[in-house]
């Protein structure tokens, strides 16, 4: 049993005994839809956007220190004294201490991170970072040299927020958790001096916290985003690598099986051929009764059916050898000048018994003075008479076949045989046209055949870089057209005066 499903694996170019790679890739398929949603609930973008935030943290932890220093010198300046510098080490200390989990965070591996426990003890450190900011919101000074002084801080503030929010957007509540107490400190401190612009500034401030998370949840949206097309990018990368291999398994085993099959029909020409050989002689001799008379008309006709189905059996080989060779582009052209015309008429005259016992009316129509043609003249004339075969074997009895010989609308030279038999519906004409294919009509109505004439035509005429057209109307008959292009057709040579100053021919050049 195992043998025979190899077998009808190599027939088919498909391996079914793996078909465990099917549900593989549907796998594959279903763990890429389930990883590209966008929800912020999904473990591979949690991962992933916290080493974002990690590597994020670490590219401002020189910046905020700068930031903070800066503050401290500008406030020793305007007087704040102690208290600033106080300020500046609580807070750089607690900017540390995020840097250090953020470090953490950046050199593990993304898929050894817990999601869950890493986001609270980054929140956990934006809390402690929040509490430097607010102390900054409880300095007062009255012999400063800047009036209002929350005005100052204020803005401070303001520029902490906005930073904050372009640097943290990656973390879900980073802004909250490292503001929401600084904010509540300074609007406290602002409406306890009872000023008209400090407490502005604490409105203004109070403001900012909701309008800033709202830029920042924009933020963390589109690097949501961003991780779904660069995953989706990288599935489908992924996928279609495998499509690849599994295409080109496909087609090494297609080459395979048409390597086995070409040294199969290699072998098997050769013994078909040689007993059938003998046979049609043998056959041949005895119906001819050539060594004297049989006695026996019964044997005779024996005899005979022996010799003609020998003959279509040698026929059969010889169409399957030359269909193999086209497909496995092994048909070689031997091209030479040839006239499509003459050809053609030659054809004609060799169907022209098989036409007669039908009585059938063969008509030529064959345009005159037509320059020649660089063709294999074999492959032209299997052409020919496998289309005037098939017109034969369908035109009913008392019907007519045309053949026409010709130009083409782009220079080129088209042969076309049109009989008036029974048609081909359209939607058979395909299957007429692959091998061994036979429409409806003739399996009931035509002469035995193999389905192998015309793609044999369609190959040879593709092997010279034409067209092969199939037209058909049900109860009015087929047209077949052999194209030949442009490039094909000769140019005509100028007549050439001959030694007794006279002209040749230009067609005998």
């Amino acid at each position: 049993m195992a043998l025979n499903r190899s077998t009808t694996a190599d027939k088919n170019i498909v391996d079914r005994t793996k078909a465990h790679r099917n549900s593989e890739v549907a796998r594959a398929v279903r763990k890429t839809r389930d990883q590209l949603a966008q929800k912020s609930g999904n473990p591979v973008f949690d991962r992933e956007l916290l080493k974002h935030h990690a590597r994020a943290t670490l590219n401002g932890a020189t910046a905020i220190p700068i930031l903070v220093m800066a503050i401290a010198l500008a406030g020793i300046f305007i007087g704040l004294g102690v208290d600033i510098l106080v300020w500046a080490l609580i807070t750089v200390s607690c900017y540390a201490a995020l840097a250090v989990v953020a470090r953490r965070t950046d050199r593990s591996e993304a898929q050894a991170i817990d999601a869950e426990k890493t986001r609270r003890l980054f929140l956990a450190a934006h809390v402690v970072s929040g509490l430097g900011w607010a102390y900054f919101a409880t300095l007062h000074c009255d012999a400063c040299q800047i009036q209002p002084l929350p005005v100052v801080k204020a803005v401070v503030l303001l520029l902490a927020l906005s930073a904050t929010a372009i640097l943290a957007y990656a973390l879900r509540g980073a802004l909250v958790a490292t503001f929401t107490f600084p904010v509540l400190v300074f609007a406290a401190f602002a409406i306890d001096y009872r000023e008209p612009v400090e407490v502005l500034m604490a409105g203004l401030v109070f403001a900012a916290l909701p309008f800033f998370m709202y830029v920042s949840t924009h933020l963390n949206q589109s690097a949501l985003a961003f991780l779904s097309f660069r995953t989706e990018k990288d599935y489908l990368i992924a996928e279609l690598e495998t499509a690849k291999s599994m295409s080109d398994e496909a087609r090494r085993r297609a080459e395979d099986a048409n390597l086995a099959k070409s040294r199969f029909l290699a072998s098997m020409s050769h013994e078909l051929r040689t007993p059938l050989n003998a046979i049609l002689g043998f056959s041949e001799v005895m119906g001819s009764e050539v060594l004297g008379p049989i006695g026996n008309a019964t044997y005779r006709d024996y005899a005979n059916d022996i010799h003609a189905s020998g003959q279509h059996l040698l026929n059969l080989i010889n169409e399957i050898l030359d269909l193999s060779r086209i497909e496995a582009g092994r048909y070689r052209l031997h091209e030479e000048p040839l006239y499509l015309a003459e050809t053609a008429e030659e054809c004609c005259h060799m169907m022209e018994l098989r036409a007669r016992a039908k009585d059938i009316r063969i008509v030529q129509q064959f345009e005159q003075g037509l320059p020649r043609l660089f063709a294999d003249e074999r492959a032209v004339r299997q052409v020919a008479l496998n289309l005037l075969s098939n017109a034969v074997k369908f035109t009913p009895t008392g019907g007519e076949i045309q053949v026409k010989v010709g130009w083409t609308a782009g220079g080129g030279q088209y042969l076309s045989v049109r009989d008036n038999g029974p048609g081909i519906p359209p939607d058979e004409i395909p299957v007429v046209l692959a091998a061994f294919g036979q429409g409806a009509i003739a399996i009931k109505s035509a002469e035995q055949g193999t389905g192998l004439g015309l793609p044999i035509v369609q190959g040879l005429v593709a092997m010279h870089g034409g067209e092969f057209d199939l037209r058909s109307k049900i109860r009015e008959g087929t047209e077949a057209i052999a194209i030949f292009p442009r490039s094909r057709v000769m140019e005509s040579l100028p007549a050439v005066p001959t030694a007794q100053g006279g002209r040749r021919d230009s067609r005998a050049a």
